[in-house]
């Protein structure tokens, strides 16, 4: 069995702030590391890093966003380098940014690959996390999410996310396996659950966990990366899903 490393992505906590007593009781709770989005570090990277280092958790993904990649990307390499990161994870694209039709899109997959190589070239991996729109079909018959991973761009699918597009996540990570360089592991409510937009505690949904799993192993992907978009008690579904997430992968 491969040995993984158990995150927290900060998003799932933005709405708890202060982020120091959240860092201390993730540290407590057993995580390993945690996977900050913008509005964590951006203000003072070298801070947020102390921090973490304070409590011994690692940074080894974050959530940059596209737009400072875009706009200055050895700004960027150099903040990923003081957060410690192995992982700069590319988290969304919207508004009129986001491409309308294979065309573009196939054009922004080109795009990225040019910045996957040149972070490449200083030791850092770039990846996408996907939504549900990167599933929907285009005329063509193509999908975004075909048209993103290529050459050297990444994965780290939500596999919530890719429940909710309607499509088998089993499949999708089979599909990518040798693109996956970390997992979004999240779960979705059962139908008509509205509570906390239908997202919950990890093994407390509707994936089927022990199924995937053996998907999940065969991409030799080692960093699993707890989220909720929307909890109404972050530190309960941390530490429920830690607790879920450490059995499943024979550390609890």
């Amino acid at each position: 069995m491969a040995t993984y490393r158990i995150s927290f992505q900060l998003y799932s906590a933005r709405k708890f702030p202060p982020i120091e007593p959240q860092l201390a009781a993730l540290a407590a709770i057993g995580y390993d590391a945690v996977e900050p989005y913008g509005g964590a570090y951006e203000s003072d990277p070298k801070g947020f890093r102390a921090k973490c280092d304070a409590v011994g958790l690692k940074v080894p993904s974050a959530h940059m966003p596209l737009a400072d990649l875009e706009a200055d990307r050895g700004r960027l390499i150099d903040t990923a380098k003081t957060l410690g990161v192995e992982i700069v994870v590319l988290p969304h694209v919207g508004g009129d940014a986001r491409p309308k039709d294979a065309a573009s899109w196939m054009a922004f997959g080109a795009r990225l690959a040019e910045h996957a190589v040149k972070l490449r070239e200083a030791g850092l991996k770039l990846a996408w996390h996907n939504h549900n729109f990167e599933y929907a079909k285009l005329a063509d018959g193509s999908r975004p999410i075909d048209h993103i991973l290529t050459g050297n761009v990444l994965f780290e699918p939500d596999v919530a996310w890719i429940v909710r597009a309607g499509f088998d996540i089993a499949a999708e990570v089979d599909r990518y396996r040798s693109k996956v360089a970390a997992f979004h592991i999240k779960d979705t409510a059962r139908p008509g659950v509205t509570v906390d937009d239908g997202w919950t505690d990890i093994g407390a949904g509707t994936i089927d966990w022990r199924q995937l799993w053996p998907s999940i192993e065969q991409t030799g992907a080692s960093l699993l990366v707890m989220e909720h978009d929307n909890p109404s008690d972050w530190r309960s579904f941390a530490a429920n899903s830690y607790t879920y997430v450490s059995k499943l992968v024979g550390r609890g």
